[in-house]
């Protein structure tokens, strides 16, 4: 599966190389429409993603297996940075009305989930941070990426050992159609009983301390009376625990569970908060180029310490319910180390209810996989189609 030790975790912004790809446990792979285990790319276009993860085509009814197809994307800037052509993983022949994958989803990851949590709990009581900690699912389209990706290919990366000559790379893209946010908010919210709680917009400095270099500082920033940016919170980078990719085959698109754990930080010494601030008060907003945010020349670093590395600039509407929060994102990014940017509509689900059980120390397993089966099956019947 894709249950990450702790010596091999890396914070969401500070990786710079893909891991070397290796299978999951023998265990959850006994056949390719079960399970299909793939290395993750770390691509120029999306540095976000550089942490090996699992892909799972969802499960078919018995008897009735799929017919599974590699298809071309019709977006060509999907195609940009990987050295070869992009896939996607299709199917067809499948009912959704006459079976129940959520069920077989929450069983096949609950093992390496109440793991996960178990070892993102270690370290959570700190003086100077406060740990969050969060369960999330993310919309988006599973990409199977290479000169020579093929069925057979594919196959053989999920049934053998790791073999830099099986190697299949894949990405996770979270950029959905416009359509579908239109589709969610106007059809799926009020049908789920989701409520409208705030619409927020921030900017989000990304800035590299030397004297850090694990991790990013991440700046939530406001624009204030002036026009100038506010700090609103300080944080580290997200750490990654768990990631579970779901290739949802005769659906629109494809599901992302993750575990993850940020670190607010509760103070910080004289000289960050010095360094940090002069950095965001030099800091020009400008809707005319990528994430919003510009520098002046040779503004972007201080005291050859803090360095901005990205801004996000974002968007969003939260609807609330009984165990969940739902984002609908707009977002504007751009990468100074990559000199890449893009715009995406986001769809993110925080399963609070579940986030909340992982937190305990004495959590309940028949309780989480009841949550867990009932959070998927509420995604698969309301958020992969549009």
């Amino acid at each position: 599966m894709a249950y990450i030790p702790p010596h091999k975790r890396h914070s969401l912004d500070s990786c710079n190389r893909p891991l070397s790809p290796a299978p999951p446990p023998s265990s959850i792979l006994p056949s390719f429409s079960k399970a299909l285990s793939l290395s993750n790319h770390k691509s120029n276009k999306d540095p976000v993603m550089a942490l090996r993860s699992s892909t799972h085509p969802a499960p078919s009814p018995a008897g009735s297996p799929p017919e599974i197809l590699l298809t071309l994307p019709c977006a060509l800037n999907l195609l940009i940075g990987f050295g070869g052509k992009s896939f996607l993983l299709t199917g067809c022949g499948v009912d959704p009305q006459e079976e129940s994958p959520w069920i077989s989803i929450a069983e096949r990851i609950e093992q390496d989930l109440v793991a996960a949590a178990m070892s993102a709990r270690v370290g959570m009581e700190s003086k100077t941070e406060r740990v969050r900690f969060s369960f999330l699912a993310r919309i988006g389209k599973v990409f199977l990426h290479g000169s020579s990706v093929s069925l057979k290919s594919v196959r053989k990366a999920a049934a053998t050992e790791s073999d830099s000559r099986n190697q299949v790379y894949k990405s996770f893209n979270t950029s959905v159609p416009i359509e579908y946010m239109e589709t969610i908010q106007q059809i799926v919210v009020p049908k789920i009983g989701l409520e409208i709680d705030s619409k927020k917009e921030h900017y989000y400095v990304k800035v590299y301390d030397k004297d850090r270099p694990g991790s990013l500082i991440s700046c939530k920033c406001t624009i204030g009376n002036g026009g100038e940016l506010e700090i609103r919170k300080i944080e580290l980078n997200d750490v990654l625990h768990l990631v579970v990719d779901v290739s949802c085959l005769c659906k629109d698109m494809d599901l992302r569970l993750m575990l993850l754990t940020k670190k607010v930080l509760k103070s910080v010494n004289d000289e960050e908060e010095g360094g940090i601030n002069k950095l965001i008060k030099s800091a020009i907003v400008d809707p005319n180029v990528k994430g919003g945010l510009r520098w002046p020349l040779g503004k972007e670093c201080l005291a050859e310490r803090f360095s901005v590395v990205g801004v996000w600039h974002t968007k969003y509407e939260l609807f609330r319910g009984r165990s969940m929060k739902l984002r609908l994102r707009h977002a504007n990014r751009y990468d100074y180390k990559t000199s890449a940017g893009e715009v995406s509509e986001e769809v993110i689900l925080k399963l609070t209810g579940i986030s909340k059980l992982l937190k305990e120390k004495d959590m309940i397993s028949d309780s989480l996989r009841e949550m867990m089966q009932e959070a998927v099956k509420l995604i698969w019947l309301n958020f992969l189609k549009f």
